[in-house]
């Protein structure tokens, strides 16, 4: 089940938020619980028992680890809590990826390949299996205490909007709110929330589908047939289907929890107006960022190690798992390995370069690296990738046979506006207004009447096309 289907925005919803806000305070975790149980089960049925497993066996191991006095118990038990998840990922989401690899050589050596039922990859593994991990080091670092009630964990894991899309919600970033976000159970807050829900609707539903329909004809194209246009078209057009779909489906997220009284970490902030990759990543996904930095950057020795080499190969380690962590493929790994040579390259001399040739420029130019990374990304293998590649930069503009969609113009004038919107301080300044709580009665009319409308579009644009994927499923 998705946020941007009939399904959910016209069944689900309506019923969990009818069910939730007549639940008395006390029992509001259960309703939740209850609830995520059958989102979840509902696209994996068989998956739910696994993810039910884990916090269980999680649950019980931290709790034993808080109550040892030992250190070296509370290693043994760490370790074995990271096994045990990091293990479940790599099996569901590697294990066809590294046997094809081996069958390959295999081949080419001429021995036997290896038999191998395929592996379905469970939804939203990659996001809790991260937060089921930052719970067990929190603790370990003694970062906050475990939480003393074991459905209470299991709200923290399940919680449906976050769920199998993040944002990656560290644990001792919403522990306080499990047990008690009264605080945040407030008109204004709600009502912020549902205007980022219809927001992130919107740029879901209206403007990333639209894209995205452009985009998977240019990648479903035989090589032959991608000329320089085509290849440029497809790019772009993945670029802002990429942002859209998934910082829309994070407003969606971030909405739903204000609406419940949880508060969670943003996701985005603007990334295309980034004069480097460096600051690229501080605005793109800020989570995923956040928890690399914490739990691999940081403990491999990050920024405080006593040569550049050892900086460099940290920035490299991060990024290629980074790339991993998205996709089991070789296009992923590259994506990854791609980003963390421009972090490097930045730290040599790139910074130095874009400092004098000023922000146009240097926006411009990381903006072009994107797309070209972004093209990786979406290809099926680095075949493909490299012929878009070459295409993009051959300037061969006459054999393609590509036709645009009529509503791709609008839709694309729509992600170029919004994506560059908060360019200045006048309309960075009305963003964050437009998201924020503190809103005046004239504009909490005005920007109440906006999402409503957006909604009631966003739905007719859902019954009207049959193309509505959520690209972060794949992960």
């Amino acid at each position: 089940m998705v946020f941007s289907s009939i399904t959910f925005l016209v069944y689900f919803l309506p019923v969990f938020l009818l069910a939730y806000h007549l639940t008395p305070n006390k029992l509001k975790n259960a309703c939740i619980l209850i609830f995520s149980i059958v989102f979840y089960a509902w696209g994996g049925p068989k998956f739910i028992f696994v993810i039910l497993g884990t916090t269980f066996v999680d649950f019980f191991l931290v709790k034993k680890m808080a109550e040892s006095k030992s250190v070296k118990t509370k290693k043994q038990i760490l370790v074995i809590s990271l096994i045990i998840n990091i293990g479940l990922l790599f099996y569901f989401k590697y294990c066809n990826f590294f046997i094809e690899n081996i069958n390959a050589a295999l081949g080419l050596a001429g021995v036997n390949e290896i038999s191998w039922l395929k592996i379905v990859l469970p939804i939203g593994i990659s996001f809790y299996t991260f937060e089921s991990v930052t719970y067990v080091v929190d603790v370990y670092r003694g970062i906050h205490k475990p939480l003393k009630n074991f459905w209470h964990y299991q709200t923290y894991i399940l919680l449906f909007p976050k769920l199998i899309a993040g944002p990656i919600v560290r644990y001792h970033d919403i522990a306080d709110q499990i047990t008690d976000r009264e605080k945040n159970y407030t008109a204004d807050v709600k009502l912020s929330g549902f205007y980022t829900f219809c927001i992130g609707l919107a740029k879901k539903v209206i403007i990333a589908n639209t894209i995205g329909s452009q985009a998977d004809d240019v990648f479903k194209l035989d090589a032959q047939h991608i000329d320089s246009a085509a290849a440029w078209v497809g790019a772009i057009a993945y670029t802002f289907q990429i942002y859209f779909d998934f910082s829309g489906y994070s407003d969606m997220a971030i909405g739903l929890c204000k609406i419940m009284g949880f508060r969670i970490p943003e996701n985005f902030n603007n990334p295309y107006l980034s004069s480097s990759i460096t600051e690229f990543w501080r605005r793109w996904h800020m989570t995923l960022g956040a928890w690399m930095k914490n739990y691999l950057y940081i403990p491999l020795g990050g920024n405080k190690v006593d040569s550049n080499i050892k900086l460099y190969r940290n920035l490299l380690i991060v990024f290629l798992l980074s790339g991993l962590w998205h996709g089991a493929a070789w296009t992923f790994i590259f994506w990854g390995a791609f980003h963390g040579l421009f972090l490097i390259l930045e730290r040599l001399f790139l910074l130095k370069v874009y400092n004098k040739t000023g922000k146009i420029f240097s926006t411009l130019l990381t903006f072009l690296i994107v797309i070209v990374g972004w093209v990786y990304f979406r290809s099926e293998d680095m075949g493909q990738a490299n012929h878009i590649v070459k295409a993009m930069f051959s300037f061969n503009f006459t054999d393609g046979k590509f036709a645009l969609h009529n509503d791709f113009y609008f839709s694309l004038c729509l992600a170029a506006f919004f994506s560059f919107f908060a360019c200045i301080p006048f309309t960075k300044k009305l963003q964050v207004r437009v998201y924020g709580e503190n809103h005046t009665v004239l504009s909490n009319t005005v920007v109440l009447s906006i999402s409503i409308l957006l909604f009631y579009i966003s739905l007719s644009y859902i019954a009207a096309l049959d193309f509505n994927p959520f690209i972060y499923f794949r992960f």
